[in-house]
């Protein structure tokens, strides 16, 4: 056996060795993005939970102005993270966690009462396709964003919380703007990265069977529990649980 063998075989034997160590790279890094008419606020519990757990989390605070600059901002948040991140979205956050979720060190997908939608498809195509039982969102003034009526809050949105709860969510919600509910999604992260989908049972904003439906056309895997759309700030345990089981199946 010759020295120049010896050496090939040494080097294909380290490059083997270093791309199956990437691979099985744990996954600590979870970033996660707010929904519309909300903001990562409601996820403090959650992450508090999934921190003493071992997690590095970071809440993307996008600004919900178009779908391609909320995509931008969780883009900047992944480029921090030191190695594979698991990248959670909550409703308006699925369509952004679809497109950002093509990103290199992106391992996997988590769909907390989400919109997950197909390449071509927009929010509104979605939404429209099963309406969800609430009807409280109102335009701005200027009829370019939409904001969900504080009055309506709790029965659309967070039934299942405290009413000092709801009350600061309704405060603090971010405006969404048309054009984001309007942008069409590219090619689907869920296509080639694994994925995860939590229906919330007791959803008013979006149809628990529309849901359902866009889980299984991605092959999500599905955890159903009762609760509001705030699912991750009234079952905060239940949906760090969720979290932190495709966190360790991405590791894999």
């Amino acid at each position: 056996m010759n020295r120049r063998y010896i050496s090939t075989l040494a080097l294909a034997f380290a490059t083997s060795v270093i791309a199956f160590a990437a691979q099985a790279a744990e996954v600590k890094n979870i970033v996660i993005v707010h929904g519309a008419l909300a903001d990562g606020s409601g996820w403090r519990k959650a992450t508090d939970i999934l921190e003493r757990r071992g997690f590095n989390v970071t809440i993307v605070q996008e600004p919900i102005t178009s779908l391609a600059d909320d995509v931008a901002a969780t883009k900047r948040v992944l480029d921090l993270q030191d190695g594979p991140t698991l990248l959670v979205g909550h409703s308006y956050g699925g369509m952004v966690i679809t497109e950002a979720g093509n990103s290199t060190n992106v391992a996997g997908l988590v769909y907390v009462a989400a919109f997950q939608p197909d390449k071509g498809e927009s929010l509104l195509d979605l939404a429209s396709s099963k309406p969800a039982s609430g009807m409280n969102i109102r335009e701005t003034k200027d009829g370019k964003y939409l904001y969900l009526d504080p009055a309506g809050f709790a029965a659309d949105f967070a039934a299942d919380l405290p009413k000092d709860e709801v009350a600061f969510l309704a405060k603090s919600q971010v405006f969404a703007s048309k054009e984001a509910f309007s942008a069409k999604v590219g090619e689907p992260a869920w296509r080639t990265k694994k994925s995860w989908s939590i229906v919330a049972t007791d959803d008013h904003s979006i149809n628990p069977e529309l849901e359902r439906e866009m889980a299984k056309r991605a092959g999500s895997a599905v955890t159903e529990i009762k609760a509001s759309h705030a699912v991750f700030a009234s079952q905060p345990e239940k949906v760090a649980d969720v979290i932190a089981a495709a966190a360790a199946a991405s590791s894999k």
